[in-house]
């Protein structure tokens, strides 16, 4: 499209490309005339100033010159130094080659003429300077006259060699864009000659075989140094032909688009596929070299066009003069022809002169010109990009973190054949690489489910203290005893208070806890069983002789009766008035006599006994003794001295009933919030780890950190998948959090992923039922990204394993509401055992003989915990199951010491962590009082437990299996209770002496023989605090105080069923474990011959049960097991001197009380495989 016009006949140079602005010299063409016949001369030069619309283009400076020229060139010598803008140098037509100053013309002055020479006899048709060394200029004339001139000494110029024969005009000269030495020569006959400067001769001459050629231009190629093209201006033969001089026998390519001869050419500098022609037929063409193309043709007028230049300063412009006397300024981007229609109207009316041309006074009215309606051509550019539109490389990031890249690299040598395609590169940038490898590590957690190991690391690497507590709160969610590692972490230590107190009383604290010493008391046992049996075939007499005559030794006491307190008291027990008989002891300060008769009066007074007591206290445990009587840990958590957090939290641990311990630890998470301080908020987050809060804990923490760079995102989401995994795991489903807090984190998080690369996981993690267009628009990329169609996703649970089923997902705002769990276990779980749920027959009662009150005669149970309720309000706090969960389970009726002579042995409490159902356990009334923490151990009590007072009646022959051990204890807010599975002895057939009965009085006593009708004394079946909350009894029961004789219930006890007992399976990544010992003991006995061998094997393979036992109770600590395993593959290969070397290093660095039972056995396994060869 043309831009630019100018009204001359004239030769042009562009000024180079390091001038700006970009100037056009005019030089007036020779052998031409205008319609005057005008035979003056000027050089002109002209400003390209696309700032103004219109088409002409500013006159900056003109000198009259003698001489009208045939070439002309503008060149770089000199510029730069002292503001010059280069030299122009021009060929006359009586064979003067002239220098000028460029900058001399455009400001006027008198020495624009630097320098001229007449030493060719003819018109100077061809002028170059050599692009390496801008001082050396050529110039042809007639007779083949080619002269090297140096700008620097322009009076003596040199030539390349001799004359080229037969001698003829020399059109053009043209040096070599790549080799500075080599200069090329051609006239009319169309024959081209190469010359060597340094050897001042030709060194190829080229011509067409046809003779036809009439050379009109020659172009060196910009960046192949053996390639030029030849065009020829007879119309015989319009082609342009494209040599390389390595193959100079024939024309690489011949151009054939033109119709008439060829008179200019030019070659683009900044795009070698872009080459100008104009011919005889009044077209401009623009080639493609390399392919033999017209890739674009200029609208001209109907003129020829001798010259056409590109411009060095704007690629995209060239010039063309043509015979019209039209120097015309095109562009090959094209553009839009409207603005160029109104040109013409604006010069006609500026032919006018709007003034007063008549005299009148008045001026013209404006020209109504009548204006065609302007119609917009689009003139279209080149049909592909030039190399200066194209991008040498390029790069663009794209959604998921990609980066694409290309770049067009340079060919060594243009090639005929097409290019190869071009690369495009997609690379993953990754630009927070500690983010992305910690969410990783997160979610390979998450998959493997190893978040004891995960939470381990994450201790280990935190900086921060606070930082370490949170981690090791979540790590005890999937430890087993949880509660007692729960107080621990908050420095309470059981081991350590029993020290602390053994040393305050004065007492020597054996190494098993307790202030005896536990062999001792065994030797001592088991001598006393020995004589006792010696004695059993002699006659003893029966205890009720022996308690009479101590009975008989002792003074008769006086009851008073008189009108003092003593006398008052008396009289109100002897008529049963428990209620006025505590009112004196209160008003007295007998306060110990006023609770032991509380007890004894029933619940209600005895409540209202310890409310007395207690208002009256004033200590500073009294708060606490307070709410650990009346079970009110709502004023705890509310009135406490916050820097008592500590203490608090401990004792909701211990205490707290299950469905208000996760209130109870909000409450308190929310006073410490309250605090407003980072260290506050922190101890809020272990609260609200505690109860399992997860709506909390977010808020809380996003309330002090920064919560928006990808580090403490990172931090936040950590905390909180682990928190929801531990209480999936407990409940056994999956669990939903429906937290708008969380859920903007959690979109925050996706993107940052999905700008790492990391598409999947980033997916798992945006909510599945918002409705927000961000959410929706990010899923559906991440599913085209990952080649998925956009459909509705159901990405992969963060945690491995299977996802649980639909009905099992539960939906809570900010807490979890647990469903009715699967009946059966997840793959890696092993079966739940039954609970054991003991019978209780109706209480044989004897007219006449009173019973204590509301005392049953079999210790009952505590109801197992509902576990979490379906029916829970949306929103309400989480309620966790007793026992394994949240601790305070009221024990059975028992003395200090966890069990009552006479009764049967006390059981741990079956928990409900989140896996039974509501109607799981028949309810069954409590008989202990509540408040009472659960038992750390729960096995026979040692002597300190009481001291018997009667034989204990034969115990049922009930067993079962410890509770807890077939899923996992603990959870957030919900500290376990050891596991102890007891052992109960069957009922014997026969009367005989209790385990714990006193040994019998030596002497005389010794021949009596137990009576055959004899009826031992009721036991005391428990403590006298442990009225408070047993059955109600009927109303025909008389109260009476405690340890009156009763009817036994022998036959009661005798009566209950025994319990199935289901063993527990070893998780099958142990049971290689069993295979392999118990093939090695099949092997041995097989290949044994010894009878000694044979015992032994024998006696090994009875013992090694107790390995198995602890697999199947998972009580095994992680470096035992680890050593097992290497013993068990050393074993399979027969490795046995390896496995040994195992077995010693395992017991070395082990507790030897927690592998005594199995890590012997397994050596004297291990020698004799090892002997037998098997």
């Amino acid at each position: 499209m043309r831009v630019k016009e100018i009204l001359r006949t004239a030769t042009q140079a562009w000024s180079p490309a390091a001038h700006h602005p970009a100037f056009l010299a005019l030089g007036t063409s020779a052998q031409q005339l205008d319609a005057s016949f005008n035979t003056t001369a000027a050089l002109e030069i002209f400003e390209m100033d696309f700032a103004d619309t219109s088409m002409d283009m500013k006159l900056r400076g003109s000198l009259s010159t003698t001489n009208r020229f045939h070439s002309l060139i503008w060149v770089t010598f000199g510029m730069g130094v002292d503001g010059s803008a280069g030299r122009l140098i021009g060929g006359g037509d009586n064979g003067a080659v002239t220098v000028y100053s460029p900058e001399a013309i455009l400001s006027g002055a008198e020495d624009a003429i630097i320098g001229e020479s007449c030493k060719h006899t003819g018109p100077v048709r061809a002028l170059d300077y050599n692009p390496f060394q801008s001082n050396l200029l050529a110039s042809g004339a007639c007779d083949s006259e080619i002269y090297i001139w140096d700008l620097n000494n322009f009076s003596n110029p040199m030539t390349p060699g001799t004359k080229s024969q037969p001698v003829e005009d020399v059109c053009v000269v043209a040096w070599n864009k790549q080799v500075q030495h080599i200069l090329a020569s051609a006239g009319p006959s169309g024959r081209a000659v190469v010359w060597d400067l340094r050897k001042n001769e030709p060194i190829i001459k080229i011509s067409d075989h046809s003779n036809r050629m009439h050379c009109s231009g020659m172009l060196w190629h910009p960046d192949v140094a053996t390639q030029m093209i030849l065009a020829s201006e007879d119309d015989r033969l319009p082609v342009i032909q494209m040599w390389d001089l390595r193959f100079a026998t024939s024309p690489l390519k011949v151009l054939e688009k033109h119709t008439r001869g060829i008179l200019s050419v030019s070659w683009s500098q900044a795009d070698p596929e872009l080459l100008l022609s104009s011919a005889k037929d009044n077209r401009i063409l623009c080639w493609n070299p390399n392919t033999g193309e017209v890739i674009y043709e200029l609208p001209t007028a109907n003129q020829w066009c001798f010259d056409v230049q590109w411009c060095p300063r704007n690629p995209a412009l060239l010039s063309a003069a043509s015979f019209d006397g039209h120097i015309s300024v095109y562009t090959v981007m094209g553009g839009c022809l409207e603005a160029q229609q109104y040109s013409s109207v604006d010069k006609i009316s500026a032919a006018f002169d709007p003034s007063d041309p008549f005299g009148t006074g008045q001026a013209l009215p404006p020209l109504q010109v009548p204006q065609p309606t302007a119609v917009p051509t689009i003139i279209p550019p080149l049909k592909t990009p030039p190399k200066w539109e194209r991008r040498p490389i390029g790069a663009s990031f794209t959604f998921g973190g990609k980066l694409v890249t290309f770049d067009n690299p340079k060919p060594v040598q243009p090639s005929p054949s097409p290019q190869p395609p071009r690369q495009v590169y997609v690379s993953q940038v990754i630009t927070e690489v500690e983010f992305l490898q910690r969410s990783r590590e997160l979610q390979a957690a998450l998959q493997s489910g190893s978040f004891i190991s995960y939470c381990h690391n994450k201790v280990s690497s935190s900086s921060s203290e606070a930082e370490q507590d949170i981690w090791r709160f979540l790590l005890v969610n999937f430890e087993d005893e949880a509660r007692v590692k729960f107080l621990r972490l908050l420095g309470f230590s059981k081991e350590e208070l029993e020290k602390k107190i053994s040393s305050c009383l004065g007492k020597n604290l054996q190494p098993n806890g307790h202030a005896l010493d536990v062999n001792d008391l065994a030797e001592k046992m088991q001598t006393l069983s020995a004589e006792r049996a010696e004695d059993a075939s002699e006659t003893a007499e029966p205890p009720t002789d022996f308690f009479s005559q101590i009975q008989k030794e002792k003074a008769p006491f006086h009851i008073p009766v008189s009108g003092d307190t003593d006398g008052l008291i008396s009289q109100a027990l002897l008529v049963g008035n428990f209620e006025g008989a505590v009112d004196l002891c209160l008003s007295d300060g007998r306060y110990a006599e006023a609770i032991l008769l509380s007890i004894s009066g029933g619940e209600e007074l005895l409540k209202k006994t310890q409310q007395r007591y207690l208002n009256k206290q004033t200590n500073t445990v009294s708060m606490l003794i307070s709410s650990v009587v009346t079970q009110n840990w709502k004023d705890i958590v509310q009135d406490c001295d916050l820097d008592n957090w500590k203490e608090a939290l401990a004792a909701l641990l211990t205490y707290a009933n299950p469905e208000e311990f996760a209130t109870l630890c909000d409450t308190l998470g929310s006073r410490l919030e309250a605090g407003g301080t980072e260290k506050r908020c922190l101890q809020a987050c272990l609260c609200y780890i505690c109860s399992g809060n997860i709506h909390k804990l977010v808020e809380c923490w996003s309330s002090q950190r920064d919560c928006t760079t990808p580090l403490t995102l990172e931090d936040l989401v950590e905390k909180v998948m682990v928190l929801k995994k531990s209480i999936e795991r407990l409940r056994n489903s999956e669990v939903t959090v429906q937290s708008s807090v969380l859920e903007e984190k959690l979109i925050h998080y996706a993107n940052i992923l999905a700008n790492q690369g990391s598409l999947e996981t980033a997916l798992s993690y945006l909510p599945q039922t918002s409705q927000q267009a961000e959410v929706q628009m990010l899923k559906e990329r991440l599913s085209l990204a990952q080649g998925s169609a956009a459909q509705p996703h159901h990405p992969k649970t963060p945690a491995g394993g299977a996802p649980p089923a639909p009905a099992n997902t539960n939906t809570a705002q900010g807490q979890f509401t647990p469903a009715v769990p699967p009946q059966m276990p997840r793959a890696g779980q092993p079966a739940m055992p039954p609970v054991f749920t003991p019978q209780v027959p109706p209480t044989t009662h004897t007219p006449g003989v009173p019973h204590p009150a509301r005392r049953p005669s079999y210790p009952q149970y505590p109801p197992a915990a509902p576990g979490f309720s379906p029916s829970q309000s949306v929103g309400g706090p989480l309620v966790f199951p007793p026992s394994s969960l949240s601790g305070p389970v009221p024990p059975s009726s028992s003395a200090p010491g966890g069990m009552v002579p006479g009764s049967v042995p006390m059981m741990p409490t079956p928990p409900a962590p989140g896996f039974l159902p509501t109607a799981s356990l028949p309810p069954m009334p409590p008989t202990s009082l509540p408040g009472g923490p659960v038992p750390m151990y729960s096995g026979p009590s040692g002597p300190q437990g009481g001291t018997p007072l009667g034989p204990a009646p034969p115990p049922t022959s009930t067993a079962y299996m410890a509770p807890g051990v077939g899923y996992p204890p603990g959870g957030p807010g919900a500290p376990g209770a050891k596991t102890y599975t007891p052992s109960v002895p069957p009922p014997p057939t026969g009367a005989h002496d209790g385990w714990n009965d006193p040994p019998a009085v030596r002497g005389g006593s010794r021949s009596k023989k137990i009576a055959g009708d004899y009826t031992p004394p009721a036991p005391i079946t428990a403590p006298v605090m442990s009225l408070a909350t047993e059955a109600a009894v009927p109303q025909d029961r008389v109260q009476v105080p405690p340890g009156a004789p009763q009817e036994p219930n022998l036959q009661v006890l005798q009566q209950l069923p025994a319990e199935r007992v289901q063993q527990k399976e070893i998780p099958a990544e142990h049971m290689v474990l069993k295979s392999t010992f118990d093939s090695l003991v099949q092997r041995c006995q097989l290949a044994a011959t010894d009878p000694q061998t044979k015992r032994k094997l024998d006696d090994a393979s009875k013992r090694i049960g107790s390995l198995y036992d602890k697999l199947r109770e998972q009580s095994l600590s992680p470096s035992i097991l680890s050593g097992l395993h290497e013993i068990s593959r050393c074993v399979s290969g027969q490795n046995y001197q390896r496995a040994l070397e195992l077995h010693t290093q395992v017991v070395s660095s082990s507790n030897f009380s927690e592998i005594s039972a199995f890590m012997p056995v397994l050596k004297v396994l291990m020698t004799i495989g090892n002997k037998l060869g098997v």
